[in-house]
Parts: structure tokens; C-alpha cells; sequence
């Protein structure tokens, strides 16, 4: 069945990586979703760059966490954080359009 992101998570937050650079932790509610997630390989550059409306090059790093059941996936800011135009210093206002990502999993700890 498909799960949305929103519903298999326990939290999903951004928050600045430095003052050049957004990160955005994405922690699972259970071990079974987390690896349903990593097995869709739906978390891709290409994803994260589309939603951000970034090329795939300013998409730094996506991160497995397999300890805490967690992904991070970290992007070049547009805008330096505090500098003319940003609109959100601490990047800890960034992370809606994660919610609705879907992904297949499958089993009855979901």
C-alpha cells in the first residue's frame, strides 16, 4: 500500500546546515517504514531538487541513518541565511513539501 511521508513519520523538520545550506531530517515511527522508504528509492536528488525547485547539483547530500530509522538530505540555500531577500533565517520553516511524498510498504507494523 502506498503510505504518505506525513503518516510514517515521527518528525520531519528542516533547519539550517550553516548559514549556506538547508538540511531536512525525516525520522520513521518504526524500523519497517523506515526500510519500506529506503527500499522505494524515493528519495532521490531529482526529487528533493523538484520540490526545492533547485538543480540536482545544489541537492548536497541524502543520508541513510539506518541507527535512528532517519534520512537527511541537505540542499544549497538560495539565499544566505539572514542575507537580503531570506525569509526564513533558522530554515526551520522549509519542510512542508516533504509531507505528501509517497512510497510502498508493505506488512502489519505499518
Amino acid at each position: 500500500m502506498k503510505v504518505k511521508l506525513k503518516d510514517a513519520a515521527k518528525v520531519i523538520r528542516s533547519k539550517n546546515s550553516g548559514p549556506y545550506e538547508l538540511t531536512f531530517d525525516i525520522i520513521f515511527r518504526t524500523k519497517e517504514l523506515f526500510e519500506a522508504a529506503v527500499d522505494s528509492k524515493v528519495f532521490t536528488r531529482e526529487l528533493i531538487a523538484g520540490l526545492y525547485s533547485v538543480d540536482e547539483a545544489d541537492v548536497a547530500d541524502i543520508v541513510e541513518f539506518i541507527p535512528a530509522k532517519a534520512i537527511k538530505a541537505t540542499i544549497r540555500r538560495k539565499v544566505v541565511s539572514g542575507g537580503p531577500g531570506d525569509r526564513d533565517v533558522y530554515g526551520a520553516q522549509q519542510h512542508a513539501p516533504l509531507f505528501d511524498i509517497e512510497f510502498e510498504a508493505k506488512g502489519e507494523n505499518l
